[in-house]
């Protein structure tokens, strides 16, 4: 399976998580390392654009390409199985202790949730602490910049 990640050029490498504990995200605490990726590479885009005005996005985005054995451990969360609330902002601490379960049980590599930014798409959490990890790699990094059409107030 091939999984994208969008990141700044600076952080792109090596995978580690240790920029997701910094501050924490949706699906883990802060101090909790996770990796960020998404099924497709639009999901990562607006996962990144809804943080940031054209006046406040940096310049040095690039997306990864990650190649995912397809026999790693896996397990998911599906949306409708998640309290209300699940996907607002800022990110509620139920979801957060999810993800942090999820490295602390050590049992699976990957974790498939629903993204709160757009309906019906999955991001998959990577584990960099677990046994099957270095089996992940990437396989591409390509500049990324962001179409300025995303970012309406440009436009008036």
């Amino acid at each position: 399976m091939f999984c994208y990640r969008l990141s700044r050029e600076k952080f792109a490498a090596p995978l580690s998580g240790k920029g997701a504990a910094l501050k924490g995200g949706r699906w883990n605490s802060p101090g909790t390392e996770l990796i960020y990726s998404a099924e497709n590479r639009s999901l990562p885009m607006a996962e990144v654009a809804v943080h940031f005005s054209i006046s406040t996005l940096p310049d040095d985005f690039v997306m990864l390409t990650l190649e995912i054995p397809d026999e790693l451990s896996l397990t998911g969360i599906m949306p409708e199985t998640l309290p209300n609330g699940w996907n607002t902002f800022p990110p509620p601490l139920f979801c957060q202790k999810i993800g942090d379960q999820f490295v602390a049980d050590c049992r699976f590599c990957l974790l498939k949730v629903p993204s709160a930014v757009t309906r019906g798409d999955f991001n998959i959490l990577i584990n960099p602490g677990h046994p099957e990890f270095s089996r992940i790699r990437i396989l591409k990094t390509e500049k990324f910049p962001f179409d300025r059409r995303l970012f309406a107030d440009d436009l008036v």
